[in-house]
């Protein structure tokens, strides 16, 4: 289950920075609304997964998670470039984040 709130505290996190895009600055009340709701509930997911997960492997996850989904909405919505290295660096990510989850997440 610990890993079902550091996945959800991912996703959340990626609302985070999409909605700090939105913000313009915090100048617009909404989107920056949204950052703060997204924003606690992204650490307070992480916190729950914690417990029972070891902090780097669940940290790498968390925001693997974060980096990877953000770089993906920014491709295809915001119009960022979506080259081979970019796509390449986002695998990495997400293969690093595979790596530490076989290297023993079971271990505290």
């Amino acid at each position: 289950m610990a890993w079902v709130f550091v996945i959800l505290g991912g996703f959340f996190e990626t609302a985070f920075a999409v909605s700090l895009k939105y913000s313009d600055g915090f100048r617009r009340l909404w989107p920056t609304v949204s950052f703060m709701v997204c924003a606690v509930v992204s650490f307070a997911l992480l916190t729950v997964g914690l417990r029972d997960l070891p902090v780097g492997t669940a940290y790498a996850a968390w925001t693997g998670i974060g980096a990877v989904g953000t770089a993906l909405v920014g491709m295809m919505w915001f119009g960022d470039p979506a080259e081979f290295v970019r796509i390449a660096s986002v695998l990495l990510i997400v293969a690093g984040v595979v790596g530490l989850n076989l290297a023993g997440s079971s271990a505290h």
